[in-house]
């Protein structure tokens, strides 16, 4: 399987600690930290976008479920943390909460955890990832 992208993301940083510039197809991001951590919080941070790509995956990965089935569900809402665990493999959590704006029923609520799990970014991070870095 080739790559996803017909182009690479691209990332850089000049001498302002932390601040950098990540660039996709037309589209260009600020990535920064908070400055309780040195950065100026002038724009999102690394943590973010990781949470912020599995909550857009899994929101259209629902309404997409949603929409198929049918079913009146006029707002899907997500909420996400995370934390890591000292521990010799030094594991994540992600905490995803998904909530609607009308009551479902209970085979619904099944069936869209099922879904949720499904989204592409849920399956990429679970899954075994390698990171091949050169210089």
């Amino acid at each position: 399987m080739g790559p996803i992208f017909e182009n690479d993301l691209t990332g850089s940083i000049g001498t302002q600690k932390y601040l950098c510039t990540i660039k996709w197809r037309k589209d260009e991001l600020i990535m920064d930290e908070p400055e309780k951590t040195g950065g100026k919080d002038l724009g999102i941070d690394p943590f973010s976008t990781l949470l912020a790509s599995l909550a857009g995956c899994t929101l259209s990965t629902l309404r997409m479920y949603i929409d198929r089935k049918g079913w009146d569900i006029p707002e899907i809402n997500i909420s996400l943390n995370l934390h890591q665990e000292d521990t010799t493999d030094f594991t994540t959590v992600i905490k995803r909460k998904i909530s609607f704006s009308k009551a479902i029923s209970p085979e619904q609520e099944e069936r869209l955890l099922l879904i949720a799990e499904k989204c592409p970014i849920s399956k990429l991070l679970k899954g075994k990832i390698t990171i091949n870095t050169n210089l």
